[in-house]
């Protein structure tokens, strides 16, 4: 992670050499860097992240073989679309809002049997794998520290997670199981200028569930590392790292999710 984030930094240098620098005076008459002047910012792009997915069902008593649907499914990389909305109604105060659709889909002939909400699938047999994850962020900020080159603050948000997986062949049957939740999450951020209108920006929210049942067990990070370059207060282009793990242990049915990878994003602000 740490090769990946250094590869941002280097990244947004190479983006240094295009945009000149823009006065930091901004319509609010203050000297803040060029970027943060605004009410509303919105963001779209494309990340493209690297799966890690172990998924296991029980059903009926029966339990599941724990199934990585890279090594046993053959799933690929794959690109999503990401957008994200902030509303800034006062210098300190952001409330955010973020949705990743991500899906995954493959087919193969297993190499070993395995287990799936209670059905057996058979060595050599034709299986199709589908995984289906709406990420949705629902937040809050304030900037505890805020000065006209960076900020720190806090965070306080609902992580709306909707995770269904499908295993199934056409000789034998088409299992699914849905795992899905509102979940809290706490963390801090933090941005600086290293540039009159280019900035760093690092963030990371997360959850534990509180070990208080043996068969409950569950915790969500998302950490996210980002270069922005501000053409000017309303237009910019965003080149970061994010990575998102959740495990999830209900019962006898189980899950263990990462995605880690670069993105980009074009950013209006008004």
């Amino acid at each position: 992670m740490a090769i990946r984030a250094f590869g941002v930094i280097v990244a947004l240098r190479v983006l240094i050499l295009g945009p000149g620098s823009v006065s930091a005076q901004g319509q609010y008459g203050t000297d803040r860097a060029t970027g943060e002047n605004y009410h509303v910012e919105f963001a779209f792009g494309v990340w493209n992240p690297t799966p890690e997915i172990l998924v296991r069902s029980e059903s009926l008593g029966i339990g599941g073989t724990t199934v990585d649907f890279v090594a046993d499914l053959g799933i690929q990389k794959a690109r999503f679309r990401e957008f994200r909305l902030v509303g800034r109604p006062a210098t300190k105060h952001r409330f955010r809002l973020s949705y990743v659709p991500i899906e995954y889909a493959a087919s193969t002939v297993i190499a070993r049997e395995i287990v799936f909400n209670g059905q057996r699938f058979r060595l050599g047999i034709p299986v199709d794998g589908l995984l289906t994850w709406r990420a949705w962020r629902i937040g809050y900020e304030y900037d505890v520290l805020y000065r006209d080159r960076g900020f720190a603050g806090f965070i306080v948000e609902a992580k709306y997670t909707d995770v269904s997986v499908t295993v199934g062949s056409p000789l034998v049957s088409t299992e699914f199981a849905r795992a899905r939740a509102p979940i809290p999450a706490f963390g801090g951020i933090g941005r600086v200028y290293v540039a009159p209108n280019i900035s760093i920006t690092g963030e990371v929210t997360g959850f534990a569930l509180p070990n208080i049942d043996e068969d409950y067990d569950g915790k969500y990070v998302d950490f996210d590392l980002y270069g922005t370059v501000n053409y000017t207060d309303h237009f910019g282009g965003q080149l970061g790292y994010r990575r998102i793990d959740v495990n999830y242990l209900v019962k006898r049915d189980a899950g263990d999710l990462k995605l880690g990878g670069l993105y980009f994003m074009g950013v209006v602000r008004f």
